[in-house]
């Protein structure tokens, strides 16, 4: 059967990354092309962490092989409600006293399909909270200083059945 214009895509990243930590998250891009991104990560550290999308999807070395942010339209790094940000910014998930971050995301500028689909590319959770391009530091506008790279799972198309 063939995909109409319109058609609901759906994506899945696995999560795995240092130590325990682990998680499955599902991308739904909406008709309207808003990008729902819900899930669950397991085996962090309490508090907020940084959560990007990166533009390689290569776990060769690691979560160290994503590359930078996803950031076509060659922006600074910001908030995710930002005008200047790159795509791949979502800002921080929260992981509670249990090490357990529910994710639940909505944003647009991380297409499914289109010349900026996210398909085939990286999301990376970070050991430290994501400054949102305010901080000051040095790594501010690029990264969020959001230090290291725990966790990591390539987007992939998933199964309609």
């Amino acid at each position: 059967m063939a995909a109409t214009v319109n058609a609901t895509v759906k994506a899945v990243a696995l999560i795995t990354g240092v130590g325990n930590v682990r998680g499955s998250l599902q991308f739904v891009q909406d008709p309207n092309g808003v990008t729902h991104v819900d899930g669950r990560i397991t085996g962090l550290t309490p508090g907020l962490h940084g959560f990007h999308i990166h533009a390689l999807g290569d776990t060769t070395n690691g979560c160290n092989s994503t590359g930078p942010h996803f950031n076509p339209l060659k922006k600074e790094h910001g908030a995710p409600d930002d005008k200047d940000r790159h795509a791949g910014d979502l800002g921080n998930i929260v992981a509670a006293s249990d090490g357990v971050a529910v994710v639940s995301i909505k944003d647009k500028l991380i297409p499914l399909s289109g010349h900026h689909s996210i398909l085939g590319r990286a999301v990376v959770v970070h050991a430290d909270p994501d400054d949102l391009g305010k901080g000051g530091h040095e790594l501010s506008k690029t990264t969020g200083n959001a230090g290291a790279r725990v966790g990591c799972g390539i987007i992939g198309l998933q199964s309609s059945v």
